[in-house]
């Protein structure tokens, strides 16, 4: 049982006044000093079970998650809650990283996020040692499994830190997608002991699963959203397709927008919150829409492209009903979308000599000799280097995506790296500075009365913001900034938006780069086993989907009775326990040999009605097929 304490921090940070399920479990196990995995479901409060324990208790939580935006989302959420927090990621200055981590050494701070790339640093490394760690949390701990569906190299070195720090601190794994192989994966690469698996059903019954085969899509949709009521997402492949589908929606007089990663921060933050405020009935999204959803109401997802893992459908399905009403989730399939995956394995895994010719032509195009760059982080315009080399776009980020999974490079997409700010001089100097420099004193005012801690550490500014309250414009705000910095009050480092590349190691001469063999073929085996079971699910016409998925995961579940295969059972007429049991008894039958219609009739042992019923619907969904013979044979 968690001491009063814990309830009491929730309800004062977070608003809640009860746990989630599974929240209290995992807690109360790192708390006592258990290795935990716990498994919950996408929107089912992840972040409280890591977040909670260092606010209440006391020490440092360290926090390795892959996703630059959302740490840097969680951060400014947290101090808007008054909890100091602090991240480091890609894209801040050596200064900046070493202040940072000082902060976190000697101020009251409550969590850390980094990358895992970022682990492996000498700066972090070294300070590792001094830290107050209590607890460790590996978030998306799916990507340290080869299994698991989008696989990172570095994570595999995360237990490398147990022993640079106390042994009794605990580890706490988090992840919303993980089958049973997976979860085993994790325990033995984080080196758990006796680890606690604490894990949520990974059904929804709230959501109705339904998987529609249509080769008019637009009519299907609108249709189908002029029949429904309330908000909702449509997930599509690519951003051409967002800006299409939208349009086509608005144009037939239905609130909707699009969202990618390649529209400007603020734009999508716009979207975002006009969505979140029921502003926008529908957003056509690609999967960059996703990190901090915390709308309840979403009524429907409609899958108008199918993702290429039942892990990415089920999370993005699961932004459904999270207010706990019902809600429906659609996946339109026709054979045109099974090919376009089956040739997605071609496109996701250019030839090995292709991936080293990206790698080549990246030292070359920051003209980096061979041996030099470890740790250089390069701005990085995709379209400017394949017009320069004459590559294809898709070629190329998927071997970027490559050399990273080998751990020669970090790849990161677009990053809105908002202006920073951070005061060199003491409050006294800069008393001084004010009262000798007059033109300054307003400006500077204007700052320390709008931003906090500016004297402790880096604070992102708002030019923005700053002109509107001022009175000035934007770019008289920069000049300000700009001759501050010059004059060594100010350390100024202006906001930029741009993808990143990190050369993680030494740039090495192409005859040396090794591209292994058998992850190549690991990772691609692995992509075509889930691109199968995301066809096996789509093109299921008799199993209950959310026991689909629910086995999936390594979960048993009985049919849900809302599903598309569920209402179609329905109208037999049948019991589960009649349909089962008739179905049972005709793959007995036939495991012996084929048999006429009649035969099979006869041999079921059961109401002869009910078994006509169950073949008729059987030869329907093709379970069932006729022989050259003209007899009766189960589908393999």
């Amino acid at each position: 049982m968690l001491p009063d304490i814990y309830r009491e921090t929730l309800a004062r940070y977070w608003g809640f006044t009860s746990f989630r399920p599974m929240q209290e479990e995992i807690i109360e196990s790192v708390v006592s000093g258990s290795d935990v995995v716990g498994l919950l479901p996408t929107g089912g409060g992840k972040s409280v079970t890591y977040q909670l324990p260092p606010v209440a208790g006391e020490g440092l939580c360290l926090v390795i998650t892959p996703l630059i935006a959302l740490m840097k989302d969680q951060v400014v959420r947290l101090k808007t809650m008054n909890i100091k927090a602090m991240a480091i990621h890609s894209g801040m200055t050596r200064e900046e990283v070493e202040i940072s981590l000082d902060n976190c050494l000697y101020g009251d701070y409550r969590l850390l996020y980094v990358s895992p790339e970022r682990l492996q640093t000498p700066m972090f490394r070294a300070r590792l040692p001094r830290f107050n760690f209590t607890l460790v949390a590996v978030d998306e701990a799916h990507c340290i499994s080869q299994w698991g569906y989008d696989f990172r190299p570095s994570y595999l070195h995360i237990a490398e830190i147990r022993d640079m720090m106390n042994e009794d601190v605990p580890f706490l794994a988090l992840t919303a997608t993980a089958t049973p192989r997976v979860v085993d994966d994790i325990i033995s690469r984080l080196k758990m002991k006796n680890p606690k698996v604490h894990r949520t059903s990974f059904r929804r019954p709230n959501i109705t699963y339904m998987v529609r085969e249509v080769e008019d899509k637009n009519t299907y949709v609108l249709r189908s959203l002029k029949k429904e009521q309330g908000s909702g997402i449509i997930y599509v492949s690519s951003r051409k397709r967002a800006k299409e589908v939208a349009e086509m929606l608005v144009a037939n007089n239905i609130k909707a927008d699009f969202y990618h990663a390649g529209l400007p921060q603020e734009m999508r933050d716009r979207k975002q919150t006009s969505w979140s405020a029921g502003e926008t009935r529908v957003i056509v999204a690609t999967n960059a829409f996703g990190m901090g959803i915390d709308k309840a109401d979403v009524r429907f997802v409609i899958h108008w492209d199918c993702p290429d893992s039942v892990e990415a459908y089920y999370q993005e399905s699961g932004r459904a009903g999270r207010d706990g009403k019902p809600s429906f989730s659609v996946l339109l399939w026709s054979q045109d979308e099974k090919r376009k995956l089956a040739d997605s394995v071609r496109i996701k895994f250019p030839p090995v000599e292709r991936i080293k010719d990206v790698y080549e032509a990246i030292g070359n195009f920051y003209q980096l000799p061979v041996g030099s760059g470890r740790n250089s982080v390069h701005d990085f315009d995709l379209w400017k280097f394949v017009s320069a080399f004459r590559f294809s776009v898709t070629e190329t980020y998927n071997s970027l995506n490559f050399l990273q999974k080998e751990g020669y490079l970090e790849f990161t997409d677009e990053i809105n790296n908002p202006s920073r700010v951070h005061f060199v001089v003491t409050r006294d100097d800069l008393y001084k500075f004010q009262v000798a420099n007059e033109e300054y004193d307003r400006f500077i005012k204007l700052l320390l009365r709008t931003y906090s801690g500016m004297f402790s550490e880096f604070v992102p500014v708002n030019e923005e913001n700053l002109a509107a309250r001022s009175g000035l414009t934007r770019e008289a705000i920069y000049q300000y900034l700009l001759r501050l910095s010059s004059q060594g009050i100010i350390h100024f480092i202006p906001g930029k938006k741009s993808p990143l590349v990190i050369f993680t190691e030494e740039r090495l001469d192409r005859s040396h780069l090794r591209i292994s063999p058998e992850l190549y073929l690991k990772v691609k085996e692995n992509y075509i086993e889930r691109v199968a079971r995301i066809t096996d699910y789509a093109e299921n016409k008799t199993r209950c989907r959310p026991a689909f998925l629910a086995a999936y995961f390594g979960e048993e579940s009985g049919r849900c009775g809302l599903c598309d295969t569920c209402q179609e059972r329905n109208e037999l007429e049948l019991s589960k326990y009649e349909f089962d049991l008739i179905i049972d008894k005709i793959k007995e039958l036939l495991a012996e040999k084929p048999l006429r219609p009649e035969e099979l009739e006869e041999q079921i042992d059961l109401p002869r009605e009910k078994s006509i019923k169950v073949i008729r619907w059987l030869l329907d969904h093709e379970k069932l097929v006729y022989d050259s013979d003209h007899r009766l044979t189960w589908k393999r």
